[in-house]
């Protein structure tokens, strides 16, 4: 904050409940024009600079989001546009040219060399990267995104190797999509869960030892842990108190609105925790249950919801998100879909399509 320095003996007359009353308004009025005007300005190393004094730790501020030039969307585009396929290109640029996450689901060789590039880039463009970390060991419960680490050492290796290709640049980290309101809902025995809830632990504090670096735990969507009090437990366990929040609706299409209801009950169960929210498939809201699979597995007729930005306008939202990737499979379900993951161009423009 600003110093305002009293005055000097002598020199100003005005008596003392009226010199309070112009710095009082004088504060007033600085205060306000920061919070519109005041730009933000990373450094190396987490650092941000601002007139308005340094951020409370564990929120993006308003940092602007990088966009990985690498991505599927990216490369699609290259092949239609030399196929001239102009009205596709046009329309999957509303994907190409938005930040998305980039996924960690795999130890393939390389996975730690990869994050380092992709922060290292972001930090030159002065921009924040998205990173999801998806290799829990059993992961997804035997289900379409099933595997994970082979046991709990090797996750462990795993995430301090992506931490410390973090080191030094600033990150926004989106730990474990569906872990934790797995484990609640009782896919693991007893042991496994606390082996779970051990191993998030112990990656949210190895990841935030680099200051830059903010973790959010997944917890699910307003659909799936109907009642948020059943989180808490397994939330605080799994180090949600070191984190920079949870995450709420990763591959999911609830509506923003209902997640952010969501999340300021489980924040005010954790203390007033923040949290950041998936908007990538939530345009047109969820599918009509009854449909089996297909109500969460690529459901038809989604539609791209809100860009992402850290301006969200709602003090507990720290972000909204496009943590899926728009146009990757949720799993081979039907209709000719790819395994989960895989880039699936024929539903990014299902997404992309405009609505009426």
């Amino acid at each position: 904050m600003a110093r305002h320095a009293g005055p000097a003996p002598g020199r100003w007359a005005l008596p003392v409940a009226g010199l309070a009353l112009i710095l009082v308004i004088t504060a007033i009025v600085v205060l306000t024009r920061r919070g519109v005007e005041s730009p933000v300005v990373l450094g190396p190393a987490g650092a941000r600079s601002d007139v308005a004094g340094p951020e409370p730790r564990g929120t993006p501020a308003a940092r602007p989001l990088y966009v990985d030039p690498n991505g599927a969307a990216v490369n699609q585009l290259a092949a239609w546009q030399s196929a001239g396929r102009t009205a596709d290109v046009a329309a999957l640029r509303r994907i190409a040219d938005q930040p998305t996450a980039t996924w960690f689901a795999d130890d393939s060789p390389g996975y730690a060399q990869r994050a380092g590039r992709l922060a290292a880039a972001a930090t030159a463009a002065g921009r924040l990267p998205v990173l999801t970390l998806y290799n829990i060991p059993e992961r997804d419960c035997a289900g379409q995104s099933a595997g994970g680490a082979d046991d709990a050492d090797a996750y462990r290796s795993w995430v301090r190797a992506l931490a410390g290709a973090l080191r030094g640049h600033q990150a926004l980290v989106v730990l474990e999509p569906d872990a934790i309101p797995q484990a609640v809902q009782g896919c693991l025995d007893p042991d496994a869960a606390q082996e779970r809830y051990d191993l998030l632990a112990e990656a949210v504090d190895a990841l935030r030892a680099s200051p830059g670096v903010l973790v959010y735990l997944d917890a699910g969507n307003p659909s799936w842990i109907t009642k948020p009090v059943r989180l808490t437990a397994a939330l605080r366990r799994a180090g949600i108190t070191r984190a920079a929040g949870f995450s709420l609706n990763v591959a999911n299409f609830e509506t923003t609105a209902d997640n952010l209801s969501y999340g300021a009950r489980l924040s005010a169960l954790l203390g007033g925790a923040h949290f950041v929210v998936d908007t990538s498939r939530n345009g047109n809201g969820p599918a009509q249950k009854g449909a089996g699979d297909r109500h969460w597995c690529n459901p038809p007729g989604r539609a791209l919801g809100e860009a992402p930005t850290t301006r969200t306008g709602v003090p507990l939202a720290d972000a909204y998100l496009w943590i899926k990737r728009p146009g990757e499979s949720d799993g081979a379900c039907g209709d000719g879909a790819p395994p989960a993951g895989e880039w699936w161009p024929e539903y990014a423009l299902d997404l992309a399509a405009p609505r009426s």
